[in-house]
């Protein structure tokens, strides 16, 4: 239990800013909405988000940066999946808090 009845430590306090930090754009929320518990590849991404590929590879270095994302290699291809599933928790609760919104 962290001290002082904190509910977090210093630890689990900057591992969870660096990934709201990494969720804090509209672009980078969508994509970790699309990716949800399967793997998809770059190209992929921008096809079904609709913007640059080079827009999109800046979000996903930023959010593999920060932990929030993995990636895989195969050939050419770049795949990109979330890095912890529990990510889907969280997603959910923001569609959650402001689906009145």
């Amino acid at each position: 239990m962290p001290e002082h009845d904190e509910i977090m430590d210093h630890r689990q306090i900057n591992g969870a800013s660096r990934a709201m930090k990494a969720m804090s754009h509209p672009l980078r929320l969508r994509i970790l909405c699309l990716l949800g518990e399967q793997e998809v590849s770059v190209q992929d991404i921008v096809d079904q988000v609709g913007t640059t590929q080079s827009n999109i590879s800046q979000h996903l270095a930023l959010m593999r940066e920060k932990g929030v994302l993995r990636t895989r290699r195969d050939a050419n291809r770049i795949y990109y999946r979330l890095s912890d599933v529990r990510m889907l928790q969280i997603l959910v609760h923001v569609r959650d808090l402001f689906s009145g919104f």
